[in-house]
């Protein structure tokens, strides 16, 4: 009997995080009922110690629909963030869900013989188009009016334009739409025929514009630019694969 109380004693003392409360975890009602967490979280506690077990509020940790935190799986096409506290155990779920031991634990679970979780996918962030604070109405104008004799900037002039030249909607296509605008008139081959009134220098009596000029001050451009922030871009189709 002593022999057995005396390994019961070290047992608890090599495995201290046993004795600890457990750590509380909130997620949305989908992922409590799918039953993920009744699989993964035993596997946890065996490979580390530490007790984590659901809680209806106030959870330590919490898993989310939305950001921020670590995203840890996704499920019928929404991904799922985890947020723990910067302290040792919360830390060390977090650490354990994002192993690649954690993934394939989430990914093993399975409904009806399927496997409706994946723990391995990319996270694309969609950045924002600028937010210009000119006047896109006189923007509207004053692109007809300067950069329709070349580009088509919508339908008022969707007859109109060179052939070889991308419309706007084309160029709101672009990742770096935003940056071309705003320098378009340093970019060839603008320069060439182009100034804005305290930005550019005259153009020399020796190299005189080969068109007629486009004269625009700041003011223009960032009504331009309020503008072209909300032409709709372009759908270019998905990028070619050569075989």
């Amino acid at each position: 009997m002593r022999f057995v109380l005396l390994c019961l004693s070290i047992v608890l003392t090599a495995s201290p995080s046993w004795s600890q409360e457990a750590l509380g975890l909130t997620a949305p009602d989908k992922v409590a009922r799918s039953g993920l967490l009744k699989h993964i979280l035993p596997r946890f506690s065996l490979k580390t110690g530490v007790r984590v077990q659901v809680a209806e509020t106030d959870g330590v940790l919490e898993i989310t629909d939305s950001a921020p935190g670590d995203p840890v799986f996704q499920f019928e096409e929404v991904t799922y963030y985890l947020r723990a506290p910067d302290q040792p155990r919360p830390q060390r779920f977090r650490d354990w869900m994002l192993s690649d031991i954690g993934k394939r634990t989430i990914e093993s679970f399975q409904i009806d013989g399927a496997n409706p979780f994946t723990a391995n996918f990319e996270i694309v962030e969609i950045e924002e188009a600028p937010d210009f604070d000119g006047d896109a109405s006189l923007g509207a104008d004053l692109a007809l009016t300067h950069c329709g004799r070349c580009h088509v900037v919508g339908p008022r002039n969707r007859m109109s334009g060179l052939g070889s030249t991308p419309s706007f909607a084309v160029l709101r296509a672009f990742p770096d739409w935003s940056d071309r605008f705003q320098q378009f008139y340093v970019l060839k081959p603008h320069g060439a025929f182009t100034q804005v009134e305290d930005v550019t220098d005259p153009f020399s009596p020796e190299r005189p514009p080969p068109i007629v000029p486009v004269e625009i001050t700041l003011d223009d451009l960032d009504a331009i630019l309020a503008f072209v922030a909300a032409v709709p871009a372009a759908d270019l189709g998905a990028p070619l694969q050569l075989q």
